[in-house]
């Protein structure tokens, strides 16, 4: 879930209740570049209760549109494949804002049918003056600037929020527990995008599983299962890294050798190559690369 695409989205009109829906819906599937959205017609008319044929003639007129992009890509599932969309952030915040119903403000230097001016404000005191200009509480009330220790407390708040967000939702139970596990892991020294991925990576390599298959959120967290997760995906980031020296020690071969295929080597790729130390701008220059 991405809860970037999804305040974009939420923030923008897309012509009709059934498109705004179903926006919303794909939102939820999304990574924060708007790609990865994966989940057939078929599914979103079971989860939002739309017609199939409805599902079906809105998604056509949003990826005609523009505002939904057809990556080519395709997955596997039980009726075959499904089509992997990308939304299309940059025209989706071309898009009408949902603009706010505007106060109706009292000019103050009208006078009152009794022939007096009076200033704004909310009505009359006890003492019979008149109230302030706006309530306490009124959204557009001057708010105390936040301390540094409340910002941190506020922004840890939302980063437990945003990896509880991502456990699938019919798991969830037992919510402070699973805050204070949250909070536990990140305060001690366990990144908040690393837990997020776990999470993630967990949700889909159970997604389809029985609810007697799976593991609720208290537990899991309490069992500290996010920590294999955790493992593999580092081992995947060594795999990558490995694969990724292992392609650029082929690649400085090729311009000590002077090898042919130099030509085809990128100036991003040669850059890669000199911070390495794989090869030396002398070396470079004689392959005739610069």
């Amino acid at each position: 879930m991405s809860w970037v695409v999804a305040k974009i989205c939420s923030e923008r009109k897309f012509g009709s209740p059934v498109r705004k829906q179903i926006m919303m819906f794909l939102a939820d599937k999304a990574s924060d570049d708007g790609s990865g959205v994966w989940c057939s017609k078929g599914t979103i008319h079971r989860h939002t209760e739309l017609g199939a044929s409805t599902v079906k003639r809105a998604v056509s007129e949003l990826v005609c549109e523009g505002v939904l992009i057809d990556t080519g890509e395709r997955r596997r599932c039980k009726h075959g494949s499904t089509v992997v969309y990308r939304v299309n952030l940059e025209l989706v915040r071309t898009l009408e804002l949902i603009s706010e119903p505007s106060e109706k403000v009292e000019d103050p230097s009208r006078p009152r049918p009794d022939g007096e001016h009076v200033e704004p404000g909310t009505g009359l005191r006890a003492d019979g003056g008149l109230g302030p200009e706006r309530a306490p509480n009124h959204p557009k009330t001057t708010q105390k600037p936040l301390t540094r220790e409340r910002e941190a407390v506020s922004e840890s708040i939302d980063a437990i929020e945003a990896v509880l967000e991502c456990y699938p939702r019919d798991r969830l139970r037992n919510k402070q527990t699973c805050f204070d596990e949250i909070a536990s892991a990140i305060n001690s020294g366990v990144l908040v995008d690393d837990l997020l991925e776990a999470v993630r990576a967990y949700a889909e390599e159970t997604k389809g599983y029985t609810r007697s298959k799976v593991s609720f959120s208290d537990n899991w967290f309490k069992a500290g299962r996010w920590k294999k997760e955790l493992a593999e995906i580092e081992a995947s980031r060594i795999r990558k890294q490995e694969a990724e020296l292992k392609g650029l020690e082929k690649l400085a071969a090729w311009i000590i050798g002077r090898h042919p295929l130099c030509r085809h080597i990128t100036e991003l790729q040669l850059v890669s190559l000199l911070a390495a130390g794989l090869v030396t701008e002398a070396q470079v220059r004689a392959a005739g690369l610069r």
